[in-house]
């Protein structure tokens, strides 16, 4: 079999997005906005999951329609699954072991590897949509210590009343500012920090902006989907040369 023929016989893969039902404008980087990423993806909406109940997934039980959900995806051919919302790291174990394809459901997910990465007198500083509500079995879940290092948006920012209200007309601008301002305090409270996980989906498109002004990794939905495409379809090598399917 001649080596064209071996890439021809590679597809590319596509990816399933759960989405949680928003209405705010989604900037490029953010995982809703299909222009960033570089390979096919589907998306598919969870009606039941709504920004309110996203910090309550103990009392409002949305794994079903989840599943639903993905199943949907499934059916037309995804060949792994994410979501557009960190908090359902809630329901990574259950949706692994459900589903017949890989699913990734949080950025949280990369905390334990990003630790590994680090010297022992630094931590990864997790960077959320509402440090209130992130506690307990949305860390432990995936592997993250309930006392891990955690800081949040202010309650009283136009990003976290975007998100909540559907408003569409918050300039990228503005949010920009209040995320720099964010990881600012977060880091004046947790100075030993040595990497950020963007744990909300819709702080990527400012993960850039974060390493330039502080100096430090950020590992967020893009990197973490990046990667988890990655190893779905890896790059085709041929005598040297790449080949991306």
């Amino acid at each position: 079999m001649s080596q064209q023929s071996n890439r021809a016989d590679v597809k590319p893969a596509t990816l399933g997005i759960l989405m949680v039902k928003t209405h705010f404008r989604r900037y490029h980087g953010d995982i809703g906005n299909p222009n960033t990423w570089n390979f096919p993806v589907r998306y598919k909406v969870v009606e039941e999951a709504v920004p309110q109940r996203m910090g309550h997934l103990g009392e409002f039980k949305l794994l079903e329609p989840f599943k639903r959900a993905a199943q949907a995806l499934i059916d037309e051919g995804v060949n792994g699954l994410t979501t557009s919302c960190g908090y359902l790291s809630w329901y990574q174990q259950q949706l692994a072991e459900w589903s017949p394809v890989p699913v990734v459901t949080s950025s949280l997910l990369q905390y334990v590897t990003v630790r590994q990465l680090l010297p022992a007198h630094r931590q990864p500083l997790i960077l959320t949509f509402d440090e209130i509500t992130l506690k307990a079995d949305y860390l432990t879940r995936v592997g993250i210590p309930g006392d891990a290092a955690v800081a949040g948006m202010p309650a009283s920012s136009a990003f976290v009343r975007s998100i909540r209200e559907g408003d569409t007309s918050v300039s990228w601008q503005t949010l920009a500012d209040e995320v720099l301002s964010a990881a600012e305090a977060a880091l004046k409270r947790f100075p030993n920090a040595g990497a950020f996980v963007l744990e909300c989906t819709n702080l990527a498109p400012f993960s850039a902006l974060i390493r330039a002004r502080f100096g430090l990794p950020v590992y967020d939905t893009v990197t973490l989907v990046n990667g988890f495409y990655a190893a779905l379809r890896p790059s085709f090598w041929d005598g040297g040369q790449q080949w991306n399917l």
